[in-house]
């Protein structure tokens, strides 16, 4: 429920906040005043798009406000974008500038989609755009899905989550058909390429290990010499010169000088089994050294079969990937993609299976579909023509057509068409063509009192278009009874419609001659008296025209 609406700059409207309570609220005025602002400022609120044209003149943006208490039901939806409550009421705000809109729910920004997507469904909002849209195809089937209730919703449900199944698997066997040449190309050159790989069958990181062995091969003679005299430098001559130690043979000598200071000096025994340690490590690298050399043999047999395999992975290089390993890479994800083209003719025989099987399924519950909008169309069409009979429409008939499909659509095997006729003798026709804008606007309520759920907020803009009198008083009645149980706001200029609000808003205007300041108040007694003598094209000051409204609101009230 809507419980407070505060707009700024919005049209005409300087800045004005309204209270909302449950039952019926009129908001009322003179023409022009900015009565359709209220409107506007809702539906901004509920995230309709924005135009800049609605900022007041002069001004840099529009903001609208307003509370919600109730909100349970999309509960879900404000704990996904971590919006909260404020003493169990949402505050929604929606600020719309020159090139841009923003909005806000329960103190966390978010992007207009999503504010209508979490509380767009708050409010249920009947304006003029909802009256064209009454004389479509489209609302005439959810209307008549509306009134079959849960029934046909969870059998629906089914249906349209089997029809997507069924659409996605058409389309891609479609595709799998339509590209088979593509497919039986990219499989020869997959193949073609799995072959060469195969035939050379390389080794991860072999490229990277056969540069390096190719590399010590062609520096084998340079190597070599470094070897040999970093060995000599180690050993000494091979001759055994005692004037040729090496670094072995001169470690030697240093051993057996400390060991013979050791007995002399306690501090020196030490020095000896440093002495011994260096001696004991240099015959190790030394040995290392010696094997080292030995392995510098010149294999130009060796380097010939090394030029050959890097010419054979460089020719797979050039096509697969910068390294062997990249190739490898490459061969797995090509092995992967040759199982699953192979497998598109397997793919396309199971495709067509489940395609049938679905087919029998929703054929099934098409059916069931038809057969629960058939019965909901004949109650339908009943209680809306008593409430039109009730709204000075007697002879009005309705009719909910059945019109099948030349295949399975998304939402049946059956479009729906709404008949009307409201006179006696005259035939059913499509509404969109035989109803005036009056009746559509009583058509458009009755199908609201008949299909309104508890603890709705319905806003009516213009419902009483194209009515006066004795019609006005029994759709006042019926927004009233619809009051009953969800709470209504409707924006009136007829006095007969006003008169049955539980609270009435006066939209006020004034003009300096160059700028015009609309204002809104409640009025109570005396004082909504007096406005609804003015709307009743009286003399607010008429002792008479203040009686006649007085009247009014007396038999409104029963």
């Amino acid at each position: 429920m809507l419980t407070d609406l505060r707009l700024s700059n919005v049209g005409v409207i300087a800045d004005a906040r309204l209270e909302f309570a449950p039952g019926l609220t009129a908001v009322t005025g003179e023409t022009g005043a900015g009565k359709t602002m209220v409107v506007t400022g809702l539906g901004l609120l509920l995230g309709e798009r924005a135009d800049t044209s609605v900022v007041r003149h002069g001004e840099q943006q529009s903001l609208i406000e307003g509370r919600f208490s109730g909100v349970g039901r999309v509960a879900e939806l404000l704990g996904d974008v971590g919006a909260a409550l404020d003493d169990d009421e949402l505050l929604v705000s929606r600020r719309v500038q020159a090139g841009r809109s923003r909005a806000g729910v329960g103190g966390v920004a978010v992007p207009v989609a999503t504010l209508n997507a979490v509380v767009g469904g708050l409010a249920t909002i009947h304006g003029q755009s909802e009256q064209v849209l009454l004389t479509s195809a489209a609302r005439h089937r959810e209307m008549l899905d509306r009134a079959a209730g849960t029934d046909l919703a969870g059998v629906l449900a089914e249906y349209q989550g089997l029809y997507r199944r069924r659409a996605a698997l058409i389309a891609e066997v479609t595709e799998l058909r339509t590209n088979a040449r593509e497919r039986a190309r990219e499989l020869d050159i997959l193949r073609f390429g799995l072959d060469e790989i195969g035939g050379v069958r390389p080794v991860v990181g072999e490229d990277v290990a056969l540069v390096a062995e190719a590399q010590r091969l062609q520096a084998v003679d340079e190597l070599r010499l470094l070897a040999e005299d970093a060995s000599h430098a180690l050993s000494g001559a091979a001759d055994g010169d005692w004037n040729d130690p090496g670094a072995v043979g001169l470690a030697g000598r240093a051993r057996k000088v400390a060991t013979q200071l050791a007995p002399l000096d306690p501090q020196a025994v030490g020095l000896a089994a440093a002495a011994t340690e260096v001696v004991e490590r240099l015959n190790e690298l030394a040995t290392e050294m010696a094997s080292y050399l030995a392995t510098l043999e010149a294999d130009p047999i060796r380097l010939e079969a090394i030029t050959a395999r890097r010419a054979e992975l460089a020719a797979l290089t050039r096509k697969y990937g910068e390294t062997i390993d990249e190739v490898l890479a490459w061969e797995a994800t090509a092995a992967e993609r040759v199982l699953r083209l192979d497998a598109s003719d397997e793919r396309i025989g199971a495709i067509e299976s489940e395609v049938a099987v679905l087919g029998e399924r929703l054929a099934a519950l098409a059916t069931g579909i038809t057969l629960r909008r058939t019965e909901a169309s004949r109650r339908l069409a009943v209680a809306v023509a008593t409430e039109l009979g009730g709204l000075a429409m007697p002879h009005a008939r309705l009719e909910f057509v059945l019109e099948p499909l030349a295949e399975l659509g998304p939402y049946g095997a059956e479009s729906v068409q709404l008949l009307f006729s409201a006179n006696p003798g005259a035939e059913l026709a499509p509404l969109s063509k035989v109803a005036s804008g009056g009746e559509l606007s009583r058509v458009r309520l009755a199908l609201e009192v008949v299909l309104a759920e508890p603890g709705n907020t319905f806003v009516f803009d213009e419902i009483d278009a194209g009515v006066g009198g004795g019609v006005g008083f029994e759709i006042g009645a019926r927004l009233a009874r619809l009051a009953r149980s969800s709470q209504v706001i409707v924006v009136t200029h007829l006095a007969q419609v006003a008169a049955f609000a539980d609270r009435q808003w006066v939209i006020t205007k004034a003009d300096d001659g160059e700028v015009t300041i609309s204002d809104i108040s409640e009025v109570t007694g005396a004082s909504r008296v007096a406005e609804i003598a003015r709307m009743m094209g009286g003399d607010a000051s008429s002792e008479a025209a203040l009686t006649h409204a007085a009247e009014l609101l007396a038999r409104a009230r029963g």
